[in-house]
Order: structure tokens, then C-alpha cells, then sequence
């Protein structure tokens, strides 16, 4: 299979969002993080709408006798909608300055998560505009049914006799519970997937060991006196061995392709990584050879080590002692070593060439002695370097938090993402508190009548428990085909995956159940443990 390198004009504004191209064209990047969690932000507001859909359809008998008299005494349908209109749009306005106070205590944490500097632009006029018209599109979308349903009531049946929406009233109500809870499991499963990829990523084997493994960037001054830096390294027991290469053990470097080797296709190209590389580098990396001998010196400037995905690139069965042109020169395969992930431990190793450069270069790489104390270390590696290097601070990195970065993205989408999925939680079961309270009040002199009869408190809790349960268990079956749907789609974008069990789908929907128990418990318990005298005598 070829390799082919691909160059492309990129704007500026565009770096940091847009790293996948196809055909030429920008196909993705950054940028489906930032479409994401746009989504989901829709989805919890979305789920905070159906509960004041739900909520105020559900108490509507308390305002029914208020609507009735302002009927009978010339009200208009539409001046009732629009008073429930102006209320919707009330209220959205004091969550959205509670919201803003909310997002400035918040914005630290998130700037340290992300590394960004994000600020609230206050003085911005199309912030404004923009925030304005969300919070009056946001008022009118979750207040149009309860507006439009109040002030449809009948006034001669409320002021008679009150008002029972019956079915009518309840299953739209069923049914937007149902849709939150469906969102909710979504993102709870979603959750789970992606906190799964990345620890399936994180327990991949990365093929060198990165315990107590530093790099230092070299510039002139330390490629010049490397054999001094090393012999020192070593003599003072500051390191177990030492080495340098043309890129850092967590990097591949640059890449260019093979001129020719054997079994070469006609008008084939390949792209491979080229990494130069001084003796004991792959002992200093831990790095196993497969086959064939490493480096020992310059008598190796003609020859290369391929790793095992450059032999799977290039066909060759029998490797070793085989001849390649690379940049015009004839060079002869001496050693064949184990892959090792030094682009992203999300996708197969990168095909790599290792060829041998007498003039250091790069990155010196150095593993401590596990009996230093790592401070102790840095202390007098700090003194050793700045004597070679006096002009600039000694510069070092752990190879382990290098390599730590490969996660960012996925560690920077898994957190927002376990927040957004607990807040979606808490706004749904804030509706259904809601409605267990209204179901309580509801059915006071039913359960009255039943504890007189001798019902049990755990039968009563059952009672008022069984149908929200229902409705939860409804919304796990519907959100477990759609996000398996779109999670298996994003895991296609990495070679290097997890696989979706049932385990996942059975774990959000127990969760969901358990925290819907939770929270409907105490309205049940209480309205369960009444005093049935009590119960009986309410109107």
C-alpha cells in the first residue's frame, strides 16, 4: 500500500481547528470537538425546556380558577398567551444572568483545562444581540405549550368545576420525559465510551520504556561538546546511558520517501519516517531488536534499521541484508526492531527508517539511575548542563509527560463531557423531583384510602415509583441504538480502538434507574408515610 505526501496552504485562522484534509479540502479537525459540544449544549437546553414544559402543564390546576376569572371578565386568548409569555421570558432572563455569574466563576477552571484565555466580552454589542435573541428564542420555545394550553381552558368548566387535562395533558407530558432522559442516557453512554477509548489508548504497549527517560533539545553548543555532556552523564552516575537522535522518542520527526527497494512497483511511492540516530539509542530507549545487530559507529553511515511497519510497508519477507536507494544512495537493511508508538498511540506505528549519523543532532536522551532522587537529579543536571551550555536555562522533558500530551484532545473532550452528561442528569431528575410532587399531591386521597385498607409503605412507594421507572427504561432502549449509531462513527477516526459491548449500555441504564430511584424516593416515602387522617381531609 502507497504512502503519498500531500502539501497543503492552510490560513492562519485555521490552525488550531482544521488538521484532516481530503482531496485538497479541509474534512475535519479541532472543529468537530467545537460542533460537538455545540450539540450537546443545545441538548441540555433542550432537556431544561421539557422540564418547564412539564412542570408548569403539570401544576396548570393551580392557575386554572386565575385564567377562568380573567376570561369571564373580558381577558382575550391571545393576552393570555402573551402574559404566559412575558412570565417564560421573565424567568429565562434571570437564569441567564444567574448563567452569566455562573460561566465567570467557571471560565479559570476551564482556561487551565483547555490552556486558552477565553474571557466574556462584555463590551461587545453582537455578544449582546446574540445572547439576547437565544434568551428570547429560548423563552418562547419553553413557554409556547404551557402559554397556548392555559389559556385554552374553558372558563364555565374551571370556574365549576376545575380543570383534569386527562390524557391529553399526560402524554405529552410522558413523552417529554421520555425525550430528556433519552439525551441524558445518551450522553451518560457517551461518556463512558470515550473514558474508554482513551484508557484503551493509555494501556497500549508503546514499545520503548519511558521510565525515568529525559530529553534535552540540543542547539549548538551541546551538539558540540555532546561527547564531553555524555562521558560526564555517565562518570557522575547522573545517567544509566546516553544517546541523541534527529527527534524526540515521542516523535517521528520528518518523513520522505524511499527512492527504490526491492520489489518495487512500477510508479510506487512509499513515506516513511527518517529518524538519524547515534549508537545506543535503542538500548537507551528500551526498544527490542527484532532481528539483525544495531549500530556500532561510522562504518554504519551506508546502512539502516527499518522497524516492523516500514518491512510491512515495503513487502520484504526476508529483510535483512536486503539493498534500498534512499536519497540516491544504495544503503543495506542491518537491522529490523520492534515497532514503538512515536506518533499517536491511537493508530498503527509509524514505518520508520533509523540511520546512523556520526554529527549530533536533535535530541540528547538520557535514562536517570533508578536509585537518584529525581530532584537530587534535576539539580545536578541543571549545574552540568548550564557549564556546557551557559548561555540558556537548562531545558529537559520527562519522555512519559511527552508522551502524556498524545492524550490531550481526548482527556480535553472526556471532562466537559462528564460534566455536561451530570448536568443533563441533575436538570432531568430536577424535573422529575418536580412531578413526583405533583404526582404526590395528586394522589393524596388514594394513598390515604390505601393505607386505611392496610397498603405498606414499600407497596405505596411502588405505586408512585413504577411509572417513572417505565418512562426511564423507555428512554434506555431509545438512546442506546442512537448513541452506538454515532459513537461507533467517531471511534472509525481511530485505527486503534475500543469495541462497544452491551456491558456500557447496561451500566448507563442502571445508573439512570438508580438516580431516578433516588430521586423520586423521598416524594414517594414521604407521601407514603402520611397520616392518612390527613391524606383524607385534603381538598
Amino acid at each position: 500500500m502507497s504512502r503519498v505526501t500531500n502539501v497543503v496552504l492552510q490560513p492562519l485562522s485555521h490552525w488550531h481547528l482544521y488538521s484532516k484534509y481530503e482531496n485538497g479540502k479541509e474534512a475535519g479537525g479541532l472543529v468537530e470537538y467545537v460542533r460537538m459540544f455545540s450539540i450537546i449544549g443545545c441538548l441540555v437546553l433542550l432537556i431544561a425546556c421539557i422540564n418547564f414544559v412539564n412542570l408548569t402543564t403539570a401544576r396548570s390546576e393551580k392557575r386554572a380558577r386565575e385564567v377562568g376569572v380573567r376570561k369571564a371578565i373580558g381577558s382575550r386568548k391571545k393576552d393570555l398567551v402573551l402574559q404566559f409569555l412575558i412570565e417564560s421570558v421573565v424567568l429565562t432572563v434571570i437564569a441567564f444572568l444567574f448563567s452569566l455569574f455562573f460561566v465567570e466563576l467557571s471560565l479559570p477552571a476551564f482556561n487551565r483545562l483547555t490552556g486558552s484565555l477565553i474571557h466574556i466580552p462584555f463590551f461587545d454589542v453582537r455578544f449582546w444581540l446574540i445572547l439576547v435573541g437565544a434568551v428570547l428564542l429560548i423563552a418562547v420555545a419553553a413557554g409556547s405549550r404551557p402559554a397556548f394550553y392555559l389559556s385554552s381552558f374553558n372558563p364555565v368548566k374551571v370556574l365549576k368545576s376545575g380543570v383534569s387535562g386527562g390524557s391529553a395533558s399526560v402524554w405529552p407530558r410522558k413523552i417529554l420525559v421520555v425525550l430528556q432522559f433519552s439525551c441524558s442516557v445518551a450522553l451518560i453512554i457517551s461518556t463512558f465510551i470515550i473514558y474508554q477509548q482513551i484508557e484503551h489508548a493509555r494501556n497500549r504497549p508503546a514499545g520503548y520504556d519511558m521510565n525515568r527517560l529525559v530529553m534535552t533539545n540540543m542547539n549548538n553548543s551541546l551538539a558540540k561538546n555532546y561527547t564531553a555532556i555524555k562521558n560526564e552523564l555517565l562518570q557522575e552516575g547522573l545517567a544509566e546511558s546516553v544517546t541523541w537522535a534527529s527527534s524526540p522518542a515521542t516523535s517521528s520527526g520528518w518523513h520522505r520517501d524511499v527512492d527504490d527497494w526491492p520489489g518495487k512497483r512500477s510508479g510506487e511511492t512509499v513515506d516513511m519516517g527518517r529518524i538519524s540516530i547515534s549508537e545506543g539509542y535503542f538500548a537507551t530507549l528500551g526498544m527490542t531488536m527484532k532481528e539483525g545487530w544495531d549500530f556500532s559507529g561510522s562504518a554504519d553511515t551506508l546502512n539502516v534499521i527499518f522497524n516492523e511497519a516500514a518491512v510491512r510497508l515495503l513487502r520484504l519477507t526476508n529483510p535483512l541484508h536486503q539493498v534500498i536507494t534512499n536519497w540516491q544512495t544504495k544503503m543495506q537493511i542491518v537491522g529490523i526492531v520492534k515497532d514503538a508508538l512515536t506518533i499517536s498511540p491511537y493508530a498503527p506505528a509509524d514505518p520508520t527508517m533509523f540511520l546512523y549519523d556520526p554529527r549530533p543532532q536533535g535530541s540528547i536522551m538520557y535514562r536517570l539511575p533508578s536509585h537518584l532522587p529525581t530532584q537530587e537529579a534535576i539539580t545536578r543536571l541543571t549545574a552540568l548542563f548550564s557549564k556546557y551550555n551557559p548561555a540558556f536555562p537548562y531545558d529537559y522533558t520527562f519522555a512519559d509527560a511527552s508522551y502524556a500530551t498524545k492524550f490531550d484532545t481526548e482527556v480535553l473532550v472526556v471532562t466537559p463531557a462528564a460534566v455536561i452528561a451530570g448536568l443533563a442528569i441533575f436538570i432531568s431528575c430536577l424535573g422529575l423531583f418536580g412531578l413526583a410532587a405533583y404526582m404526590a399531591e395528586q394522589r393524596t386521597k388514594e394513598i390515604g384510602i390505601r393505607k386505611v385498607l392496610g397498603a405498606s409503605v414499600s407497596q405505596l412507594w411502588f405505586l408512585l415509583s413504577k411509572e417513572f421507572i417505565v418512562l426511564v427504561l423507555v428512554s434506555c432502549i431509545i438512546a442506546s441504538p442512537i448513541a452506538f449509531y454515532f459513537l461507533k462513527g467517531w471511534l472509525q477516526s481511530y485505527s486503534y480502538r475500543v469495541g462497544i459491548g452491551p456491558g456500557v449500555f447496561v451500566w448507563a441504564a442502571l445508573m439512570a434507574i438508580g438516580i431516578t430511584l433516588v430521586t423520586i424516593s423521598f416524594q414517594a416515602i414521604r407521601a407514603a408515610l402520611m397520616n392518612p387522617v390527613k391524606s383524607l381531609r385534603t381538598e
